[in-house]
């Protein structure tokens, strides 16, 4: 079975649970996707599916290889594809295969994976959270990052150091978010709190790996 469905974050909204409280969600486009090549123990060595998010248009300019792909699973191109882990002796996913949000159920927990906002070039405090210096008039020390190595030995900057830089566009997973609720005809998914990226942004939604009890 594939525990995982790709999607597209649409947007957060609020609703209202059955004892009134206020709940904010996320909207997740999740799906339809189809199954566009299979991968076993025997042949690669694990066992695996590679997914494809279909969407309307489908795009129009792919390579001859991709398009040979689409074509071998019998599927129409997509722009989103990614490789699923399937549990050790699962036989009963297939190329063709369609895999739909009603796979997920209301109280489930989650992992969403996407790929966070871009936020540019940051200082030390914005990006990793320093505390920066004395804020007195005079102290010349504000956000800056302080010490960064030793003059002596080994007189230069080890590789790792936190540093100023590009801050954003990672790869970041947001582990248990409770499913609220699902529409099966409209291919969406209803989160509890916030997942990786921007509108509109991909993501992919699988059973929590280590669920809270």
């Amino acid at each position: 079975m594939v525990e995982a469905i790709l999607g597209k974050k649409l947007g957060m909204t609020q609703v209202f649970a059955a004892n009134g409280d206020v709940v904010p969600v996320t909207v997740l486009k999740a799906g339809p996707c189809i199954v566009i090549q299979r991968k076993t123990a025997q042949k690669d060595g694990y066992e695996a599916v590679q997914l494809g998010l279909v969407e309307m248009p489908a795009p129009k300019r792919i390579t001859k290889a991709r398009e040979g792909h689409f074509k071998k699973a019998g599927a129409v191109p997509v722009r989103f594809l990614r490789e699923v882990r399937l549990k050790a002796g699962s036989a009963d996913a297939n190329v063709g295969d369609k895999v739909l949000v009603d796979s997920f159920a209301v109280d489930e927990l989650v992992d969403v994976t996407g790929v966070s906002k871009g936020r540019g070039f940051a200082g030390v405090v914005k990006r990793h959270h320093f505390g920066g210096g004395g804020g007195s008039h005079g102290s010349m020390f504000h956000r800056a990052p302080g010490s960064i190595g030793a003059s002596a030995y080994p007189s230069r900057v080890l590789k790792g150091m936190r540093a100023a830089g590009h801050m954003g566009v990672d790869r970041v997973t947001v582990r248990n978010l409770r499913v609220v609720q699902v529409f099966s005809d409209d291919h969406t998914l209803l989160v509890r709190g916030a997942v990786p990226g921007p509108n509109g942004g991909y993501v992919i939604v699988r059973k929590a790996k280590a669920p809270h009890k």
